[in-house]
Formats: C-alpha cells, sequence, structure tokens
C-alpha cells in the first residue's frame, strides 16, 4: 500500500495492457494494492465526503468492475485502505520499540516510528489522523481501538520505568489522547512532513509523569541532540 509515482500517465505498479501472462492471484493482489492506495490519494485531497468510487478507480488505473469484485462501495474501501495503513502503522512502531532496550529509548523510537510513518506517507496520514472521524461509527471505533492499544503499550512499557511515580491511571489514555491532537492539528495545517521535529517535546510530555522532570528533560537533549546532529 505505498504510494507510488506517476510515469507517463501510467503507474509503475499499473499491470501492461493485453495478455501478459502473469497469474491471477498477482493480478488480483495488485489490482486491490493500487486501489487501497488510491483511496489514501482521493481522500486525503477530495476529503472523505466528496471522495468517488470514480475518483479511485480513475486513480488506481482499474476499472468500475475491478473496483466491484474487490469492495462494495466507497465505505467498504476506506474502512480497508485505514485498516492496512494502521497495520504498517502498528509494524513499524512495534519493530522500532523492539529494537531498544531502556524504556525511555522505548517509548522514544515507537513514537519516532508513528511520526516518520506519516511524514513519509502524508495522504495516509491525512485519511488516518482526520478523514477517518468523517468516514461513519466503525472507522471511528477502528480509530479508537488504535489508540487504545498505543495507550496500552505507553502503560505497559511505564511500568518497566525504574521511578517512584506512581500516575494515575488515565495518564496514559491522556498522553496518548493528547499527542493525537496535536498531530491532528499539524495535518489540518499542512505540516506533516514537520512532524518528526515534535519528536523531543512529545516524548517529554510522554515520560513526565513517569520520570519527572529531570529524566525526561534528559531524554529530550538526547532526541535534540539527535536531531542536531542528522
Amino acid at each position: 500500500m505505498a504510494r507510488r509515482a506517476r510515469t507517463r500517465g501510467r503507474d509503475q505498479h499499473q499491470l501492461p495492457p493485453g495478455r501478459h501472462g502473469l497469474p491471477r492471484a498477482f493480478v488480483v493482489a495488485n489490482q486491490r494494492e493500487r486501489i487501497l492506495s488510491a483511496v489514501g490519494d482521493v481522500a486525503s485531497v477530495a476529503g472523505y465526503s466528496d471522495m468517488t468510487v470514480e475518483g479511485v478507480i480513475v486513480t488506481a488505473g482499474v476499472s468500475r468492475r475491478t473496483f466491484y469484485e474487490h469492495f462494495k462501495n466507497k465505505d467498504d474501501a476506506f474502512l480497508a485502505a485505514f485498516h492496512a495503513a494502521l497495520e504498517q502503522l502498528f509494524a513499524a512502531v512495534r519493530d522500532a520499540y523492539r529494537r531498544e532496550q531502556r524504556a525511555e529509548a522505548r517509548l522514544s523510537a515507537a513514537l519516532a516510528a508513528f511520526l516518520d510513518f506519516f511524514a513519509r506517507e502524508p495522504g495516509f496520514a491525512r485519511m488516518c489522523i482526520v478523514e477517518a472521524l468523517a468516514a461513519g461509527p466503525e472507522a471511528v471505533e477502528r480509530r479508537n481501538a488504535a489508540m487504545a492499544t498505543f495507550a496500552r503499550v505507553l502503560d505497559e512499557n511505564a511500568r518497566k520505568l525504574d521511578s517512584p511515580l506512581e500516575p494515575p491511571e488515565l495518564t496514559a489514555e491522556t498522553i496518548v489522547g493528547g499527542i493525537y491532537e496535536v498531530v491532528y492539528t499539524r495535518v489540518l495545517r499542512g505540516e506533516i512532513r514537520e512532524l518528526p521535529a515534535l519528536l523531543p517535546d512529545l516524548t517529554y510530555l510522554a515520560l513526565l509523569p513517569y520520570l519527572g522532570p529531570e529524566a525526561a528533560a534528559a531524554e529530550r537533549r538526547r532526541l535534540l541532540d539527535s536531531q542536531q546532529a542528522a
């Protein structure tokens, strides 16, 4: 579901016309991937309410018949694209988290992966962060479930921190909700590419209730130094 470059009117993932001898399973998977990517493109530009099947099939380079072989309607396609984007996001965050040993570094690495993913995929950022709220109750439910998963990971990681502080049970949920709102505002302002620059401050705020200001500030300085050296 990676975003795709255009080449002389034919997408580089688009199959050649006519007989190509490719396995049916490959053709079906290719068509589905192009449709899902097109959903992200169209939803990010037009908005969910103005997204149409026609816009998706033109962007994907598939026929209307092919679209309906994969999806019932635009709602079905949007939910599938949203789910696929979340799976990619979770995989990136999980891999970054598992590479680190220190609890502080695990949190900052996971948060960096979250911000970097959307900075690389601005269409998906708009789709997941903004347009999902307009796509009906099932999309909102999936969005809320994703936020709950991130809060649970944050809470589990916080238990591994060597800290005498005992923040309230709502702390992780509040932190994740606050990060979401900060990212939501930047996406609306068109500042998606600048999301990774938020990492030091967001990490500080996420660690503050668990470690206190001194340790949280130390991790913030480490991240700032790393960004300046890059």
